[in-house]
Formats: C-alpha cells, structure tokens, sequence
C-alpha cells in the first residue's frame, strides 16, 4: 500500500514507516513567529535558557500584525522581539518587509518536502511549495525551536481533484471558497489535503498558495501540493535548488475524495460572519460596499494586484468607497511598481499601507466604520475581525470580485463589469 504526502513527509522525519493514525516524533525544519505570537513563545524560551534554535534551517520572527507600530504598548513589545532576535541571532523581518507567509517562502526558508510550523494560524500556506506546514500555538512553537522535534499524529489525507480549466475572471479564491462552502468550517478537520488535477497543474505556485492558506478554514492540518515544474521554476526563479520534492503514490489511500470541474466555479463570497457561508457573488447583486481592503497572506501577491489593475483600468473607484492596497511583501510592491500596477490602483483611487497585514487583524490601519460593508480578499469574515464589532459586515472574494465591487459600490460578479 502506497503513501500519502503527508505520511511520506512524516516518516521520512521520524526515521519511521508510519500511517495515518500514528503517533511519530518528526524533526522539523524551519520555524516561525509573527509580533501577535512571538511574547508568549520568547518567555517560553528564555526560561528554558535557549540559545540557538535546533531546528534544521532555525527560525525567524516577523514583525507584520502591526506594521508599522500603531501604539505605545505595541512599540514595547516590538522592541522585545528585536532585542531577542538580536541576542538570539535569529532572523527577523521587520517592518514592511511583508506578511510572514509571503516572506518566509521568498527568502527560502522553506524547501519541498519540509516539515515546518508556525506560530500563526496560516502557516499551511507553505504547502504550496510541497512542504507539510502548520500553525501551533506559541508553547508549541517554542518547544520546537528548543528540541528542534515535535510530536505529530500522522493525519488521514483527502484527495481533492480539479479538472478542466477556470473561465475568465475566475480563479483559486472562487475554487477555495467553492470547497469550503461545500466542505463547511470542520470538514477537513485535521486532515491533509491534497489537490491536484488539471487546473491545479496550470495554476501558478501564487494561487497555490492562496488555496493552501485557506485550507485552515476548513480545519486542515498541512495541504501539501506535489512537487511539478512549477514548484520548481518558483524555486529557481529565487536562485534556491528546491531538489525533487514529493508526491503521494498511486496507490495511496485517501479516506475521502473530491471532483471538480473548474469551469463550473462561478465567482463566489463567503458571507458575514463564517467563512463556509458562500454563494455565488451574482446572488449578492445591490449589496452596498462601503470599503473594500485587497491584501493579505491570502491575495496579496504581484498576481492579485495585476487581476485587480486590470479591472480598475480606465476605470475609477466609486464615490464613497474606500480602496485599500497593502502588498504581501516589499518584493511584491517593488515588482508592483516596477510593473505600472501600482501607478494603475493608484490613478483608480486606491490607498496602499506599507507591506504587511493591515486592516486584516483590526490593529491599526483600515479599521471600518460602525455598520460599514466590507468586501476583503483575507481568509477570514469574523464578527470584530477587521477590528470593530459594531455591525461591520466582512464579505471574503477574489481580487477581482473586490475590485468589480469597488468599481460599482456594491457586491458585483466581475464578469459584469
């Protein structure tokens, strides 16, 4: 009987012939923090009397929650994850270098076929590049930083393929959102999901990564895709030697399995106040938005300001909406700029913020307006997400869906505009 990735991955750092279900002790390879999590994890460590992390390739700290500083209170804490990462020596990525799960992949830190947590929810991003990733709590975190091991039961693996191919001005955020809202919030719940099929295949490693990065939102553990060319040319493109990777067998058992058409996906929103209550975005039609926000570690990338430019040619944003721009990283807005997408948003009537989080968390920058509609490309619509609890209401849509809203002023299909 053949092996998932998830058990492949798992057993190769355990030294183990494990299965879903088993209890292993996995080496791990790269770690990580972000300012909201990194207090709690440095106490930890401090008190163990860390020195250097133990995990094969170490760790980094990024500061991306609340960049730059908002507050007193937060400047404090900033300073504290500074001071450690310098005592420490360990990598940190400070402000408007970008979101962790942008910048983590783009400096290398991650290679096919690793096993890699984070002190961040989102850290199953990095299953785009073929590795096993997962957010822990910051104890957990620590704990690994420290030993360099952690303990993992080996998941059960879903099997999700998509054939055919996307229409036009749909997309990975539709396909994404499409599952979810068939799957619901914990139909996955600790499971590795695979997705693979022809549309995975023409997908770019950028939507592969918004994909993975939502999968958490349907209880996932790692979402793993396999290792293919271009896994590999995103790897070369940065000047890292990615080597082979790895992919499930065909024999491999998978408990469940799942068949989409791509060319079915209609342009979909996940509606206030749970990611898995989707519809298609034309059943929304004379929705009145009053801020739209394109970013985040799940549309942020050079791809997702291109679609939204694109859109916005020649086009402004509609009187009484606000457009916020913020970039997943400093890479992607140099490449942005360099590219005339920036000049484009702009003339259209966006604001951009520093590369980071923004308005996502609801710390700083972008916070809405009591009662305000919301139309967001971020991975999660929770009543107080953005920041305000006061009958904010947070629509989740692709970067062409939100920037077809803000065209329009209210909640509209892309292909329409």
């Amino acid at each position: 009987m053949g092996s998932t990735i998830a058990e492949k991955v798992l057993g190769a750092h355990s030294g183990s012939d494990c299965g879903a279900g088993d209890i292993v002790i996995a080496s791990v390879d790269f770690c990580m923090a972000q300012d909201g999590t990194s207090t709690m994890m440095i106490r930890g460590l401090e008190e163990l009397g860390f020195s250097s992390p133990k995990t094969k390739r170490g760790m980094a700290l990024v500061i991306d929650h609340n960049s730059p500083c908002p507050s007193l209170d937060v400047a404090k804490i900033h300073g504290r994850i500074r001071d450690f990462a310098r005592r420490s020596s360990v990598p940190l990525y400070d402000v408007g270098e970008g979101v962790c799960h942008q910048v983590v992949p783009e400096r290398g830190n991650v290679l096919p076929g690793d096993l890699v947590v984070g002190a961040d929810s989102h850290t199953c991003t990095y299953g785009a590049l073929n590795a096993c990733s997962t957010g822990l709590g910051s104890a957990d975190v620590a704990a690994a930083a420290y030993t360099g091991k952690l303990w993992f039961k080996v998941p059960e693996s879903y099997s999700i393929r998509v054939g055919g191919a996307f229409t036009n001005r749909t997309g990975p955020k539709d396909l994404i959102l499409t599952v979810i809202g068939g799957l619901t919030a914990d139909g996955a719940t600790y499971k590795s999901v695979e997705f693979s099929g022809e549309a995975i295949d023409a997908m770019s490693v950028d939507g592969r990564m918004t994909v993975a990065n939502m999968s958490v939102e349907m209880g996932a553990k790692f979402c793993p895709f396999q290792f293919d060319v271009r896994t590999s040319d995103w790897f070369v493109s940065r000047g890292v030697k990615p080597g082979t990777g790895v992919a499930s067998d065909p024999d491999a058992v998978f408990e469940k399995e799942f068949d989409y058409d791509a060319s079915d996906i209609e342009p979909k929103v996940a509606r206030p106040h749970r990611v898995d209550n989707v519809c298609d975005a034309s059943d929304l039609r004379g929705t009145i938005v009053n801020q739209v926000f394109i970013g985040t570690c799940t549309n942020g990338r050079l791809s997702d300001l291109v679609a939204a430019a694109r859109i916005l040619k020649d086009r402004h944003v509609k009187k009484g909406v606000r457009l916020i721009v913020a970039p997943a990283s400093r890479d992607v807005y140099i490449r942005a700029t360099e590219q005339g997408v920036v000049s484009q948003l702009l003339k259209s009537g966006a604001v951009f913020l520093a590369p980071g989080c923004g308005p996502c968390v609801g710390t700083h920058a972008g916070v809405p307006s009591d009662g305000d509609v919301v139309v967001s490309t971020a991975n999660r619509n929770f009543m107080g997400r953005m920041g305000n609890n006061n009958g904010v209401s947070i629509f989740l849509a692709s970067p062409e869906t939100a920037a077809a809203s803000a065209v329009t002023g209210e909640i509209t299909d892309p292909r329409e505009v």
